[in-house]
């Protein structure tokens, strides 16, 4: 099979293509033929660690969380797939190094998730880490639902800081789905359009407007939940914007990784600052995302394309290293690699 893979951290130069044998599955194991790999931020931060040339906890690692396509072979003990299965799969290469920029990858059966029928393999390989990501964010107010469904966010309001990325149009669907009004915070006209298409309410332009006066105009009474992509940088703004007792879920360091509060701004409110990493969320987290994302896939929830919201990027196997370096810029939408035909 054909396998992108690197032996030490560095540029997308380190990524090679080689043939390799695809691997059993072992007990409790499926092997999935992959058909289109995704690309996250934190593909191209592992490739690169924290400086060119360091050491690796595997001989070679084939990168990418994310991907999707068809089971190939089961293990014994696994009962919940069957071999021609289409699926999706997250959290691939965690504390493995087998990640989907490969025609076929080995992983245990729960990382590995049956796709409902007439959802795109497209679909599928946008999910894990985004989708699970902003399920999680969602779910962690101490006054809110522990699980999405229709109803499970009646009457909140529910701001999403950067709406035309990849978790943030995740969380935009997957609040609306719930029943929340959304409102989310973009930079420009493009990502206004983007973040109305996902499902949005209202948009605010945070260059352009006064975003804690445009956003308490919309919330009288404050958000009740944020989903927070620039911690850092919005520190403020989310103060002045929440309710008592709302909860800042933030899930990335965009614009810096140092965060100031007025300590006593965040007591009177009794705001929650809650950190979320997938890798480290914990399995009932997890298991509660994926059957929450499975029922609103459903639903027809979570569709990804310009027209929902998510533009695509497409790239070719042999051009893994040009998808890292377009997500790595900062691309708009979803990074896709397609692996084999469907």
């Amino acid at each position: 099979m054909k396998s992108i893979i690197y032996t030490e951290t560095g540029a997308p130069s380190v990524l090679q293509l080689v043939d390799r044998e695809p691997t059993p599955p072992g007990p409790g194991e499926v092997r999935v033929r992959v058909i289109v790999s995704g690309v996250n931020p934190t593909d191209w931060k592992s490739r690169r660690g924290s400086g060119p040339g360091e050491a690796l906890p595997f001989a070679e690692v084939t990168p990418n969380q994310d991907g999707a396509g068809v089971v190939d072979a089961v293990g014994d003990g696994v009962t919940d797939l069957a071999v021609g299965d289409r699926v999706w799969t997250y959290l691939s290469g965690h504390q493995r190094p087998t990640g989907t920029a490969q025609e076929y990858t080995t992983l245990p059966a729960e990382r590995v998730v049956r796709l409902p029928d007439g959802i795109s393999f497209d679909v599928g390989a946008s999910l894990g880490v985004p989708a699970m990501t902003a399920h999680r964010a969602l779910t962690v107010a101490e006054d809110g639902p522990r699980r999405l469904q229709p109803g499970a966010l009646d009457g909140q309001v529910v701001l999403v800081s950067g709406g035309a990325g990849a978790v943030g149009h995740a969380a935009i669907q997957l609040a609306r789905w719930a029943g929340a009004t959304v409102i989310s915070t973009i930079s420009g006209p493009a990502k206004a359009d983007l973040a109305t298409a996902a499902g949005a309410h209202h948009v605010v332009n945070y260059r352009e407007q006064d975003a804690a006066a445009a956003i308490a105009e919309l919330a009288p009474d404050g958000v009740d939940l944020i989903v927070e992509v620039a911690v850092g940088a919005n520190a403020e703004l989310d103060q002045a914007v929440a309710r008592s007792r709302t909860s800042i879920a933030s899930y990335a360091n965009d614009g810096g990784a140092k965060l100031a509060l007025d300590v006593r701004a965040s007591m009177v409110k009794n705001l929650r600052w809650q950190f979320v990493l997938l890798y480290t969320v914990g399995d009932l987290a997890l298991s509660d995302a994926v059957a929450d994302i499975t029922a609103a896939l459903r639903d027809g929830v979570l569709p990804v394309g310009e027209g929902a919201g998510l533009p695509l990027h497409r790239f070719a196997l042999v051009d893994t290293g040009a998808a890292h370096q377009a997500v790595e810029d900062g691309a708009i939408g979803k990074v896709l690699i397609d692996v084999n035909s469907d």
